[in-house]
This record gives C-alpha cells, structure tokens and sequence, in this order.
C-alpha cells in the first residue's frame, strides 16, 4: 500500500489543521494506522494511532486532548485533526500503516511496527 499524508501548512498558534492520510494499492482493510512527527534534529515521535475498527484510538501525552485521530474506511482515508496548535508541534508528519500490530499501546505507539510509510507533510506554528 502506498500513503500519502497531505494537509500540513504553516498556522499560527491555537490554530486548527486537518491532516490526511490516504491510501492507494489497497484499501486500509484490517490495517492500524499511525501519525508520527519529526522535527529538525529530533528523533521521529509518536502522536496518534488508530485500529482498524476504529474502537482503539491512542495518543501522546502532548497531544492528548488536542489532537483527534479518526478514520473513513469507506474512502480509505485516515485523518489527524490538530486544534489549538503549539509552536512544539511544528514538524513534518508522517502516516504510516500494519496489519501485523499486536492489540496493545506499546505496539501501536512504536514506529519499528509499521510497515508502512509515505512522505510527510510539514506542519510549522508560529508564535
């Protein structure tokens, strides 16, 4: 499958994005899907994960609260929708998808997991 993150832009802080995540190749079908950032001269974090039915959602604790990871399966599509952004949170965000992810928060919180990866989208917040 390949993915395409889209929907990054530069915005001032409290402002809101939507990020998508769509697939192409093959539907999402039985995949977990994952967001995870970098920013310059960090290492790739985790910000939010969703399974397959959608019932499983997960979240960084910096994100939490702020951040809302949703999925349209029907459109093979997963969003990221980011309100009340911080300066923290610029960096490029990437998709990334498995369907061989145990059903825990370890597993779906680590990047070694997925399979799956497409080109990030830069987000940048200004303050």
């Amino acid at each position: 499958v390949q993915l395409q993150a889209s929907g990054g832009g530069l915005v001032r802080t409290e402002d809101s994005l939507k990020l998508s995540c769509a697939a192409s190749g093959r539907a999402y079908t039985g995949d977990v899907v994952g967001w995870f950032r970098q920013a310059p001269g960090k290492e790739r974090e985790f910000v939010a994960a969703i399974s397959w039915s959608g019932d499983n959602t997960y979240y960084s604790d910096s994100v939490k609260g702020r951040f809302t990871v949703s999925r349209n399966s029907a459109k093979n599509m997963v969003y990221l929708q980011m309100n009340s952004l911080r300066p923290e949170d610029s960096a490029v965000y990437y998709c990334a998808a498995s369907k061989s992810i145990a059903n825990t928060q370890v597993a779906f919180t680590s990047p070694s997991q997925y399979i799956y990866w497409g080109p990030g989208t830069l987000v940048t917040v200004s303050s």
